[in-house]
């Protein structure tokens, strides 16, 4: 029996397989959506090389990687009777890892984030029906707390329906766990809020450039519209993706919704940028904050630019509301029951700002090993 994990090639659901599979030894049920097997390998080596060389991941691949080729959206996955048979028989429990970020369109948030969470949950319940489901483990946000302001959030407060929402991600979030809980009610679950997932405290490199380009582009600006002391909730993904996996395979949890954050702990911009500055040998910035409707405006304007710094407005404009909520997340549930802390922003910012600036946002990806027919080296 094997784990369904969805969401394998995205950053998160990567770091959250190759955890179950190095540290656990779990066997993996992954969808992945590819025209052809050769393109569905390919797809998976692309997200595990950060973490795994080619000989490594292929031995995974070969005992205990099971790839099942579809779509999350659409019916049964697009998956013909006799594989999703095979995949409901196959599995004994799941993590949902996949998601559309897309902050901007509402209409990929309520088709992968609604329509892919209903597919995730009627394979759940089929599974349940024929064998058990050990648990179903669903990835969500902490922005499902919707609008805040100079708040300390914990789990059991989060969801306020008559609150506002900060935009289609965080709606479709919110309502993927009510969903989750109203069509398993027997079912032992485990929903995971991660706050900001920004950068390995591992090591410099990383896939995921959206949040890095905002965080370089407020990097390089002499002066933010912002106040000092201002917290902002940033979590490393290793922290993110082994309390994933290390409370999806326990029998039992203590709770069953974890703040993946860094909570109480969560650094001032000022703590940030001091240690940028330090690493740089330069000045840290001025802090503006009542120039922040200016610049929400400029950046507004910006973001129309094709250009690079069109492209950092852009995002900038999509996650400036996340950084100045300045809300926190407690953690104290995940941090007492993992024995560890995520580790502060600043230990790790500079490599990831400086590898990202070196590699001009892009992860210099390795190929597919071949010989002579197109099999693997």
């Amino acid at each position: 029996m094997a784990i369904f994990l969805t969401g394998s090639t995205g950053y998160i659901g990567a770091h959250a397989a190759v955890n179950l599979l190095q540290d656990f030894g779990a066997p993996l049920n992954l969808l992945v959506r590819a025209r052809t097997p050769q393109e569905a390998e390919e797809r998976l080596w692309h997200a595990f090389q950060l973490h795994l060389d080619f000989k490594t991941f292929y031995e995974h691949l070969q005992s205990r990687i099971r790839v099942f080729r579809g779509d999350l959206t659409d019916e049964r996955f697009g998956l013909a009777q006799d594989e999703y048979d095979r995949l409901v028989h196959t599995t004994d429990s799941v993590i949902h890892c996949a998601a559309s970020l897309n902050r901007r369109s509402e209409k990929s948030c309520m088709n992968v984030n609604l329509r892919g969470t209903l597919e995730v949950i009627k394979l759940a319940q089929q599974v349940d029906h024929y064998h058990g489901l050990r648990r179903f483990s669903h990835v969500s946000t902490v922005a499902v707390a919707g609008k805040r302001q100079d708040e300390v959030v914990t789990e059991e407060n989060s969801i306020d329906w008559d609150r506002s929402d900060y935009d289609p991600y965080a709606r479709t979030k919110k309502f993927s766990e009510y969903m989750i809980h109203q069509l398993l009610p027997d079912a032992p679950k485990t929903i995971f809020r991660p706050s900001i997932v920004l950068g390995d405290s591992r090591r410099a490199e990383t896939t995921q450039f959206d949040m890095v380009r905002a965080f370089v582009f407020l990097a390089g600006l002499p002066a933010l519209p912002l106040r000092s002391k201002d917290r902002v909730d940033i979590v490393n993904v290793d922290f993110v993706a082994a309390a994933i996996a290390t409370l999806h395979v326990k029998e039992h949890t203590q709770y069953d919704t974890y703040h993946l954050s860094s909570g109480r702990e969560s650094q001032t911009f000022k703590q940030i940028t001091a240690s940028l500055a330090a690493a740089q040998g330069k000045r840290g910035p001025v802090y503006l904050p009542f120039f922040g409707k200016s610049f929400g405006s400029g950046v507004n304007l910006l973001a129309n630019r094709k250009s690079p710094v069109g492209r950092g407005a852009a995002l900038m404009k999509v996650f400036l509301p996340y950084l100045t909520f300045n809300t926190v997340f407690d953690n104290t549930r995940v941090t007492s029951e993992l024995g560890r802390k995520p580790v502060p922003f600043s230990q790790y910012s500079f490599p990831l700002l400086k590898f990202s600036r070196e590699t001009d946002f892009a992860y210099p990806y390795q190929a597919w090993p071949v010989k002579v027919g197109g099999s693997a080296a």
